[in-house]
């Protein structure tokens, strides 16, 4: 099995703003426009996010975003995996790490907003498999038939000491 190594990356780079359009463009075709919740690059610089990427040589072939609600909880935001390199745990190593720096960072909850509809269906079984489960909608969103709200508790004791990576 590969292993993937995740980067804090700079998502005002060029190899990550091809990236965040493709997963821009992948949410505004699935999704009306009212329920794109996926953040442009600005938002993925703001001071609250932490810009997550894996490369494959040169290419950002995965991005992901931790983006800080409170202290005690954390928004897994803009996970994308390029389409030609889907379905080799790319999406889940990002996934993971995304885990890892929230137990690190001392959160003790960590949710995330997805899409109902089926080109969201692998994205809704990655997070189900890690143990995310359906919760109400959380920090201003809304409900909507064509948005799910998951969340993860995180136990106090399986991971680092709290820190800030």
């Amino acid at each position: 099995m590969t292993q993937w190594v995740v980067e804090q990356h700079d998502p005002g780079s060029r190899t990550a703003l091809a990236l965040i359009e493709r997963h821009l463009a992948f949410a505004r075709a699935n999704s009306p426009p009212e329920d794109v919740h996926a953040l442009d690059v600005t938002e993925l610089q703001g001071r609250d996010v932490t810009f997550f990427g894996i490369r494959n040589g040169d290419e950002l072939v995965c991005m992901g975003a931790l983006k800080q609600l409170d202290e005690g909880h954390g928004e897994i935001k803009s996970m994308h995996t390029a389409e030609g390199t889907r379905g080799r745990g790319i999406g889940r190593a990002m996934l993971d790490h995304l885990l890892a720096v929230a137990r690190v960072r001392g959160y003790r909850r960590v949710s995330l907003e997805t899409g109902t509809m089926a080109a969201f269906a692998p994205a809704r079984g990655l997070y189900a498999a890690a143990g995310f489960v359906v919760c109400p909608p959380f920090d201003g969103y809304r409900a909507s038939v064509n948005s799910v709200h998951m969340t993860l508790e995180l136990g106090t004791d399986d991971g680092p000491p709290p820190g800030r990576p």
